[in-house]
């Protein structure tokens, strides 16, 4: 028995039911369009297997030396990676006819093709693991008089197939690129329209070989839309969609069959690419041309809150649109005006004037109002803390044994005092008090007493300063101990606050800036020799600042934030030249309104010890703390940033 055709046709809907009288008028209409089908094709007819079973469709057993020539085979085997990581399967016949098969047999696609045979060159396997799609092997074999393609899965996939002329498409798509607007599962999107998300109703179509104005009508009756189909719409179409939204299978269709649709309203008018193209195109030709014959209207339009000329250049695509100055220079211009549309602007009155169609003049009036805006105002508050620690604590010691002139007697003394200067002072005033004595009563007429000073160790504490030390002198047997303890401990802290405010309109740069011209001298030569010339350093302020208030009602800041203060001065050969401390922060950052944000910060701790002694003496016990100066010094300083920005909304006043 010899095969010349095969044609069959399946559609479900794979969520509402339908009526009892919606399924008869179905079963009529398919019946008699299967009866038009089988008496112009003389088809012999077989029913395939319903969607989700594992039966193989069985094709009638041909024997290949008797098939007629020209009979049906596979001449290309094509796999390529399609949008959205979707496998497709390219099957190449030699003629138009073929009728194959798809179902899915748990993780394998098989695809029958009963009436096509395969040459033994393309009966091999594929290894497709490198494109990276749920696909992974590809086993092509002759089945019978027909052949079988099966496609081996990995993952989670739904499949789908269509056919274009002599080629029939099978895509493999994941299941990670479901449309999930359909509110159904297992809802596959074509690799093709992975980019839109369907909404329409789930449906289940197989067809065989059919007209394609059928398709067209049996979708337009399944949602109850309105179709309109040109009458250069023909030619067949074979596909098999399960489970699919009838707006993407509308897709699916028109592409594989290179149509195109157009709604107007509640009407779908679906026709070749080419006459829609055409359409579009003649339309757009009439409506220039009717532009072309329109009266020319002059509009002047007021701009109260922006430029004019920068709203002209903007409505003109930057091209010349005029001149300002109040000439009121014109000429051609394009952007939003038409062909013989003209656009110039006033600077003195900062008005637009547009001559144009009454079309064009309308819209520009409208952008106009939607540009010509005030603009919110944002309120930068920032706060700069500068705050200093510091501790330090120092021991320190003298000691020292002094000799003396004269003869000793009982000239012996103690001295107390804060420090061996005073001490030394009270000793000696104890000597020569002992010497006015003895001399007035005739005892005693040896020379005046001396003391001479020398120290052993001078380590004494540098913080002191005079101050926080106890001394004690001694003097007998004409010698003097002198023993002096120091110690002082100072501590201090330390709070600068600056606080700079500016407000500016938004996306304009504001700046701020305080502070002090420190001067100092130095020379420059000439011809009489150096001169002195004065100089200055500047120690400010200072905060400059665009702020950008975004859509969702944050501010984006663009900010440089600088603080300059006098720390000394550096000594030279003419003069003192100051010495600035310089803090500065440059950032962006996004802020929302009202919030404060840290955009800076340093923090520094300094931790110090000193220790001065005398070797050997200075490591004893005790008294070794007469032979040593010990200190400790802690510092920190923290530098924070801080800023605020505060959106003022500018309402637009009525007019009049």
């Amino acid at each position: 028995m010899k095969v010349w055709g095969y044609r069959t046709m399946t559609v479900t809907n794979a969520n509402r039911p339908r009526p009892r009288h919606a399924r008869h008028s179905r079963a009529a209409l398919l019946g008699i369009a299967a009866g038009l089908l089988a008496a112009l094709g003389s088809v012999h007819a077989a029913t395939p297997a319903a969607p989700g079973m594992a039966a193989q469709s069985v094709s009638p057993a041909v024997d290949p030396s008797r098939q007629v020539p020209g009979a049906l085979a596979i001449t290309d085997i094509d796999f390529k990676r399609g949008d959205g990581g979707a496998g497709q399967l390219v099957l190449r016949f030699s003629g138009e006819g073929a009728a194959p098969d798809l179902r899915n047999a748990g993780s394998t696609v098989v695809v029958d093709v009963g009436n096509a045979a395969l040459p033994p060159a393309l009966a091999r396997p594929l290894d497709v693991t490198d494109f990276a799609t749920p696909v992974q092997r590809i086993d092509a074999n002759r089945s019978g008089n027909g052949a079988r393609i099966v496609l081996s899965t990995r993952g989670g996939f739904e499949s789908m197939a269509y056919q274009s002329g002599r080629d029939y498409i099978v895509e493999v798509v994941p299941s990670a690129n479901r449309t999930a607007a359909t509110g159904a599962p297992n809802v596959a999107v074509p690799a093709a329209q992975a980019e839109r998300a369907y909404t329409g109703r789930p449906v289940t179509f197989n067809f065989q070989d059919v007209p394609v104005r059928t398709v067209l009508q049996l979708i337009a009756e399944e949602e109850g839309i309105n179709l309109v189909a040109s009458d250069t719409v023909t030619g067949n179409v074979t596909l098999r969609l399960v489970n699919v939204p009838w707006d993407q299978a509308l897709d699916i269709v028109l592409r594989a069959k290179g149509l195109d649709k157009r709604r107007n309203g509640n009407v779908v008018w679906i026709a070749p690419q080419s006459e829609i193209a055409k359409y579009e195109s003649d339309l757009q030709a009439a409506r220039l041309a009717t532009e072309n014959n329109a009266e020319l209207i002059t509009e002047y339009i007021p701009i109260s809150y922006g430029s004019a000329e920068d709203i002209a250049n903007l409505l003109t695509d930057g091209s010349k649109g005029g001149r300002g100055g109040g000439e009121g220079g014109a000429s051609q211009a394009s952007g939003f005006l038409s062909a013989r549309g003209s656009l110039s602007f006033d600077q003195r009155t900062n008005t637009l004037l547009v001559i144009d169609i009454p079309q064009r003049v309308a819209a520009i009036r409208d952008l106009v109002n939607q540009l010509d805006t005030p603009v919110d105002q944002v309120v930068i508050e920032a706060r700069i803390v500068i705050a200093n620690e510091s501790f330090a604590r120092e021991l320190g010691a003298r000691f020292g044994i002094s000799g003396a002139t004269g003869e000793p007697g009982d000239r012996s003394s103690v001295g107390f005092g804060g420090n061996l200067d005073s001490s030394q002072a009270n000793a000696q005033s104890r000597a020569d008090a002992i010497d006015d004595l003895t001399g007035a009563a005739g005892e005693d007429d040896s020379p005046p007493f001396e003391v001479t000073r020398g120290l052993i160790t001078n380590l004494p504490s540098s913080l002191a300063g005079g101050t926080g030390a106890l001394a004690l002198s001694i003097l007998n047997a004409g010698h003097m101990l002198d023993v002096e303890l120091s110690a002082m401990q100072t501590e201090g802290r330390g709070e600068i606050i600056s606080n700079p405010r500016i407000v500016t309109s938004n996306q304009k740069e504001a700046v701020i800036r305080q502070g002090d011209q420190i001067g100092y001298l130095t020379t420059t030569g000439g011809q009489q020799g150096n001169l002195p010339t004065v100089q200055f350093k500047d120690a400010i302020l200072q905060l400059t600042v665009t702020p950008t208030i975004t859509a969702d009602g944050r501010v984006f800041l663009n900010m440089d934030v600088q603080k300059d203060d006098l720390s000394g001065f550096v000594q030279t050969g003419v003069g003192e030249v100051p010495q600035i401390a310089t803090r500065q922060v440059t950032t962006s950052v996004l802020v929302d309104d009202g919030q404060t944000v840290v955009i800076g910060g340093v923090y520094e701790f300094r931790n110090q010890q000193d220790l001065s002694k005398v070797p050997f003496l200075g490591d004893l016990p005790i008294i070794g703390n007469l032979f040593k100066n010990r200190g400790r010094t802690k510092s920190k300083a923290e530098l924070l940033i801080m800023v605020t920005p505060k959106v003022i909304r500018v309402a637009q006043r009525p007019l009049g």
